[in-house]
């Protein structure tokens, strides 16, 4: 395939296959598919309403276009799949929406076309599960008419410091050429790109990556119980262990999101085909997963202990994302933590500016707050948005408590 004949499309239009489309669309005509007619109709009026970008970021350039329309995916030979790769209600790797996607990218593909994959998966689902789907689709036979690779995706929302430009890209693929049109590629998109030739060693990384981090915070999460039930200062624990120079400091918290809460399940899943229990993979996960019921219980006992009336106050929950700065609410502890105290607190009321009518259903969520309507606010998810009303409670008399 050469330069000059490179069609790419990005399949998926969310968190991680946007800003992939608008960064690789400013150097190469791109198409940008999504299934979702409603997600390509906001983005043609320059809305983003996952919130990650304005109006002007949005603007189409280099004769690229954005499609709900199968039909457009024929004059692309390039493809890079970015569709969520969820878990079910039992923690099993849902792999529903790659499996669409290489139904309708296999009915297009051509000789010599190149499919890569981003989502999260477990090692070996890009050969065996997506090659052999695209092969049944198509005709053609992976390694000989077409070929695919795994470039794990590292788009962290609401971060703009680790944006894709700035990361290291892992390009993986088996087959010297593929390897060599997928790197010209991705050099449009990042500054930094590691190639590597075993795509199951790429998937692993991944999944790996996140594993880690969910540990990390499960066991400051533990810690975390441990010294509030002993009464002992957790935040001074932590600052007393971070003078030895290989302290890693990690924060306790509710670990939400795409990746902490799913990959844990992937990897661990694929370990138990292969016949290896898994012992510490899914520890954190455990831990993280209770963390809201622990937090819950907490609450409870806090506002009892500030002497107020659970069935008569008026309290406010500050946040109800996933983290913050972002407006994603997929696995969303604190909104399963705002739910929980909704049944037991009569008054209960949230704020949030990243949410909208569009992306939370059932809750009413504020935009805005006055202070003194309330006795207590509780502050989740610790939003930039919320600095200055937080510094004027503090200011007075106002019962006021931070979730860690």
């Amino acid at each position: 395939m050469k330069k000059s004949l490179i069609r790419p499309c990005v399949v998926g239009l969310g968190y991680v296959g946007l800003p992939l489309f608008l960064k690789l669309q400013n150097k190469i005509s791109t198409v940008g598919y999504d299934i979702s007619d409603t997600r390509v109709k906001e983005l043609k009026f320059f809305l983003d309403v996952n919130g990650e970008f304005k109006k002007k970021d949005l603007v189409l350039k280099k004769k690229s276009l954005i499609t709900s329309d199968k039909n457009l995916l024929k004059f692309c030979n390039f493809f890079i799949v970015a569709v969520p790769t969820p878990i079910s209600k039992k923690n099993i790797p849902d792999l529903s929406h790659l499996k669409k996607s290489c139904e309708i990218i296999g009915k297009v593909i051509v000789k010599n076309s190149i499919v890569f994959f981003e989502s999260t998966v477990y090692p070996g689902v890009t050969e065996n599960f997506c090659g052999r789907l695209l092969e049944k689709k198509s005709g053609l036979k992976l390694g000989v008419d077409f070929f695919v690779g795994y470039s794990p995706e590292r788009i962290n929302p609401g971060d703009k410091k680790h944006s894709i430009g700035k990361v290291v890209k892992i390009v993986s693929a088996t087959n010297n050429n593929t390897l060599k049109v997928a790197k010209k590629i991705y050099k449009k998109v990042a500054n930094k790109i590691l190639t590597n030739k075993n795509i199951k060693e790429a998937e692993s990384a991944k999944v790996i990556e996140n594993i880690q981090r969910d540990l990390n915070i499960g066991l400051m999460n533990e810690v975390y119980k441990v010294c509030v039930n002993s009464k002992i200062n957790f935040s001074n624990v932590i600052k007393l262990a971070s003078t030895k120079w290989n302290f890693l400091k990690f924060d306790p918290g509710l670990v939400g999101g795409h990746c902490l809460p799913v990959d844990p399940y992937y990897f661990s899943n694929f370990a138990e085909k292969k016949g290896i229990k898994t012992e510490v993979i899914l520890s954190g996960r455990k831990i993280n997963n209770s963390m809201y019921l622990y937090m819950y219980n907490k609450i409870i006992k806090d506002i009892k202990n500030l002497k107020l009336n659970i069935k008569k106050s008026r309290i406010l929950v500050l946040g109800l994302t996933y983290k913050k700065n972002v407006s994603d609410i997929r696995n969303s502890f604190a909104l399963k933590l705002y739910r929980l105290l909704k049944k037991k607190i009569k008054y209960l009321e949230a704020c949030d500016p990243f949410l909208t009518k569009k992306n939370i259903k059932n809750i009413k969520v504020l935009h805005n707050f006055n202070i003194d309507d309330y006795e207590l606010i509780l502050n989740f998810v610790n939003h930039d948005l919320f600095k200055n009303k937080i510094l004027k409670i503090k200011k007075t008399n106002k019962k006021y408590l931070n979730l860690f």
